[in-house]
């Protein structure tokens, strides 16, 4: 049987933290998700609710924050529990074997939204991520492992014949 999920959004709140009574670490998040499609001109958004366990639940409280993106892959799991009336309830959450940043520390923080603790802000990430971007502006790598990127001028690409050749897909 197959039971897999991925989904992308941003985190409707800041992660949970808690752990069991063995010191089991366990973070509880909601990623709101956006459907790909509208009705009446306007998207729907889904509100999931995700349990980390372990190390991937101390990386989520750690490292991510309310508004910021996330994608979380994992199982989706149904859970039964009685309320505090007697009322059997249950409810579908998605518990996360692995959790990604979905955005850039940067576009984050254009964005309004803050974080605390991210290992890509300042320091020597950013300064090289810096020196990459102008060697990338001024289109030569050649600190970065020998690669010059090539320079091409208009014109110097020809034009391949289409011999009405069938493919075989």
């Amino acid at each position: 049987m197959l039971n897999h999920i991925t989904i992308m959004g941003r985190l409707t709140r800041d992660p949970e933290l808690r752990r069991t009574g063995s010191g089991i670490a366990v973070a509880s998040f909601t990623v709101a998700v956006e459907r790909d499609f509208a009705q009446d001109g306007k998207k729907e958004t889904d509100f999931i609710d995700c349990v980390a366990w372990r190390q991937t639940g101390e990386f989520v409280s750690k490292y991510f924050a309310k508004g910021r993106m996330i994608v979380v892959s994992g199982r989706l799991q149904i859970r039964s529990w009685t309320d505090k009336d007697g009322n059997k309830r249950k409810t579908a959450e998605v518990v996360a074997d692995n959790c990604y940043f979905g955005d850039s520390k940067s576009s984050s923080d254009n964005a309004g939204l803050t974080g605390t603790g991210d290992p890509y802000s300042g320091g020597a990430y950013t300064d090289t991520m810096a020196e990459i971007e102008r060697q990338r502006n001024n289109n030569s790598y050649a600190g970065y492992g020998g690669y010059s990127a090539p320079q091409y001028q208009q014109g110097e690409f020809a034009m391949i014949e289409d011999d009405d050749a069938q493919l075989p897909f």
